[in-house]
């Protein structure tokens, strides 16, 4: 006659198992979540930077980048870029987004 090993599964181990995949998950997604943080300031950054670019088409698009995030900072960095900047085109682009920022920030601070 053969020996039988019956294993009988605890309804613990489960739950336990559960809580470690679930741990898992929110810790991958606080970690893709932290790296995502990063990438943006990273990103803002060098588009700040590229404001003072060499080259135009970077100084536009850093341009596009900014009209999109008004802020008190923002606004004392365009003034100086317009101070900077001697293409007519991009000077009139910084002078345009500079005057929607400062409106919205002050219907902002109205409000």
């Amino acid at each position: 006659m053969r020996d039988r090993i019956i294993v009988v599964r605890d309804d613990g181990d489960v739950a336990v198992r559960a809580v470690k995949i679930g741990a898992a998950i929110l810790a991958g997604v606080a970690l893709v979540g932290g790296l995502g943080v990063l990438l943006a300031k990273d990103q803002m950054a060098r588009h700040q930077r590229d404001l003072f670019s060499a080259q135009p088409l970077r100084r536009l698009a850093a341009l596009g980048f900014l009209r999109n995030h008004p802020g008190v900072d923002n606004v004392l960095l365009l003034r100086d870029y317009l101070a900077w900047e001697d293409k007519p085109l991009l000077r009139k682009r910084a002078s345009a987004i500079l005057a929607g920022m400062e409106h919205e920030l002050a219907a902002a601070e109205g409000a």
